[in-house]
């Protein structure tokens, strides 16, 4: 009887043993998967209050009802922004932005100001007002070949700033190793030199989204569209960062339904992403943002080893954005193109 009991204790103890081993395994397969995909994405996501308030999703959402009635419409419309990345890239896509706004195919677009071709794109912008305009504010350097740094002397933003004086090539190591003082000092550099070549600008984002993970830079995000009042965009997934010890402004406008093409899009699934991006569009603010080229030698150089976003991508986007077949997709759809300045007048 002793010896029944003593074989059943181990068989238990034996059953635990595996159990543990097999839960243990799950768990660490789950965080290298979640750790694998913060690392492919490029999320510099250090702080594990951060991403204890990702899982939980504790997003906010903006308050819709309020702008689309100062926009004269409804809490049923739908309400979309198309905007243009990456203005001053390159000759090609400053043409393809020029283009796409004269055919009405985009509402707005955004200016890098550190980069080759920026005046190109800050003349047309001046010359062209009633085109909506903002500061695409860029702290990183992702081509391979065709880099850039800050808009100040390097001696002022070290920390900005690899061992050749050009901006860090990923998000991660800018959040790891850049001073918030600098930052600062870097950005409203950027936004002060668009005002000063003529550009009255409806809102400021952030190129590669790198200002919007660590919870001390996107404040100084949000700070500097309050003092230069412009509006700043939010990705619904940054909203988190309104936890009560930064309070929302009026200044930021949380994109509930925001769209992108994502790394790894064959260039033949790109028409399907965004034909069904609209068919699928809720009631709300939304917000598509493409990135414009065409396929000519300088931007092939540039985007030369980079996929994602490349000129093939670019022309993809500019050929879709200017065709009859999507534009009667967003009639058909009852789709109101709305732009960034819209919103600016209407909230500011």
């Amino acid at each position: 009887m002793q010896k029944n009991c003593n074989f059943q204790t181990h068989l238990k103890y034996n059953f635990l043993l595996k159990l543990f081993k097999i839960l243990s395994i799950t768990v660490t397969s789950l965080l290298l998967i979640v750790i694998s995909f913060l690392h492919y994405q490029q999320f510099p996501i250090y702080e594990w209050e951060f991403i204890l308030e990702y899982i939980k999703d504790n997003r906010q959402k903006e308050d819709f009802n309020s702008i689309a009635t100062k926009l004269g419409y409804n809490e049923n419309d739908k309400l979309l922004i198309i905007h243009a990345d990456d203005v001053g890239l390159s000759k090609s896509v400053n043409e393809s932005t020029f283009e796409s706004f004269k055919n009405n195919s985009i509402t707005s677009a955004a200016i890098i100001m550190n980069t080759y071709e920026m005046e190109e794109g800050l003349k047309f912008a001046v010359e062209n007002p009633n085109f909506d305009f903002g500061v695409h504010l860029t702290v990183t350097s992702e081509w391979k070949y065709h880099k850039w740094g800050g808009i100040l002397d390097k001696a002022k933003t070290p920390s900005l700033h690899n061992s050749v004086n050009n901006f860090y090539w990923n998000k991660r190591k800018f959040v790891k190793n850049a001073d918030l003082n600098e930052i600062k000092m870097e950005l409203q550099a950027q936004i002060s030199l668009a005002k000063s070549m003529g550009l009255k600008p409806s809102h400021i984002d952030s190129h590669e989204g790198a200002l919007f993970f660590d919870p001390n830079i996107f404040k100084i995000y949000i700070d500097l569209a309050i003092e230069n009042d412009l509006l700043a965009f939010v990705p619904i997934e940054a909203s988190m960062h309104f936890n009560g010890e930064l309070d929302k402004p009026n200044n930021a406008v949380i994109i509930d339904q925001f769209h992108m093409l994502h790394g790894g899009t064959e260039v033949e699934d790109i028409e399907n992403f965004y034909f069904n991006v609209i068919r699928n569009l809720k009631p709300g603010l939304s917000q598509i943002i493409i990135h414009l080229g065409k396929d000519e030698p300088e931007l092939k150089k540039i985007t030369v080893d980079h996929p994602n976003f490349d000129y093939r991508w670019r022309q993809k986007d500019h050929d879709i954005m200017n065709s009859k077949e999507f534009k009667n997709l967003l009639k058909e759809n009852d789709i109101k193109l709305i732009s960034w300045l819209d919103l600016k007048k209407a909230i500011l």
